[in-house]
């Protein structure tokens, strides 16, 4: 069996408005392995970034609960210096907006550079600029030693995103955080972000959390898939168990809104409402319970917990064993209600 790369448990991220703290992480835990994808997937406030944030250590306003075990050490704790010296080098992060991400007053060539100097300052500057030009190859962007001199402005989406890549994988990270890595990108380009992403698993055995909100992603990667709604892990299965064998509610509503060939004059299934704000976030009961009306109040748990249905697949409240969709004058019913 691979080694455990990451350990979570109970971790709870709270960001402070006004005079209290409210969860946008709530009691989370996961574990990754190597050569292992983790999809993380949810609606976008679904906490699934925030998460990203907390095991990287990136959020600077937050209060930050639990443990967070890397290689059998805890990072939630340890020192910014000691934490530094993973960051960016065994821990590798893609983030959402390349654009961002990147320093818009850099070449790409030293963007990279620092990456590498940041962590084995003895390389000398041509070994740290050969480097970069392998790496802008082994991302798949052509004429690298072109796109070395050029600036973050000069470059396409598609071609953005594989810098930030290259910039994450500068050191062979064990372990690699993909936030949203297609987002904003054409079908294209995302099928050979995607690639990309499966070959560097495949060449470094490394362990991939990939936060995305896009099923089509999830199935065409993952290996096991998290479910995260209002903060919490709502289920968790190998992918092939989570398409054929949804229970949880949302789950099953998300797979529910795929447009597929064969349906393509079938109503698209809705899910009513919104993920609440952290504000309005109910903090007792089944979280998703507002958003499915037509099923009974007393099918939810009042403190929903993960249940172990078959080994490695658990799902949070007991609701999923009365789930159903509803007929067409059910939902209007409790839409006017809602």
């Amino acid at each position: 069996m691979n080694e455990e790369l990451l350990k979570i448990e109970h971790l709870t991220t709270s960001f402070r408005i006004a005079d209290h703290y409210y969860a946008a992480v709530d009691d989370v835990t996961l574990t990754v392995r190597e050569n292992e994808v983790l999809a993380i997937v949810g609606e976008s406030g679904s906490g699934k970034s925030a998460l990203a944030y907390s095991i990287m250590g990136l959020h600077t306003r937050a209060r930050i609960e639990g443990n967070i075990f890397y290689n059998g050490q805890n990072i939630a704790n340890i020192s910014p210096s000691k934490l530094n010296k993973l960051r960016g080098n065994e821990l590798g992060m893609i983030f959402q907006d390349p654009l961002s991400a990147l320093n818009p007053l850099m070449i790409i060539g030293s963007q990279i550079e620092e990456a590498i100097l940041l962590h084995k300052p003895k390389l000398s500057k041509r070994e740290r600029a050969d480097r970069a030009i392998e790496l802008l190859t082994k991302v798949g962007i052509p004429r690298p030693e072109h796109t070395y001199g050029r600036y973050p402005h000069e470059l396409s989406g598609g071609m953005r995103q594989r810098v930030v890549i290259a910039i994450a994988i500068a050191n062979d990270p064990k372990l690699l955080i993909a936030d949203e890595p297609t987002t904003a990108l054409d079908v294209t380009i995302q099928l050979q972000i995607l690639e990309l992403l499966r070959k560097l698993k495949q060449d470094s055995k490394a362990g991939i959390v990939l936060i995305t909100h896009d099923l089509g992603v999830v199935a065409e990667m993952a290996d096991r898939v998290a479910v995260m709604y209002a903060g919490q892990i709502v289920e968790i299965a190998d992918i092939y168990t989570l398409i054929s064998n949804a229970k949880h509610p949302y789950t099953r509503s998300l797979l529910q809104s795929i447009p597929t060939a064969n349906e393509a004059k079938s109503k698209l299934h809705v899910i009513q409402g919104i993920v609440p704000s952290l504000q309005n976030l109910p903090r007792q009961g089944c979280r998703f319970q507002s958003r499915i009306p037509w099923i009974s109040e007393s099918a939810h748990e009042a403190d929903p917990i993960m249940h172990e249905i078959s080994p490695g697949h658990l799902v949070r409240c007991s609701c999923y064993k009365h789930f159903h969709f509803p007929d067409p004058k059910e939902e209007d019913r409790h839409h006017v209600i809602s």
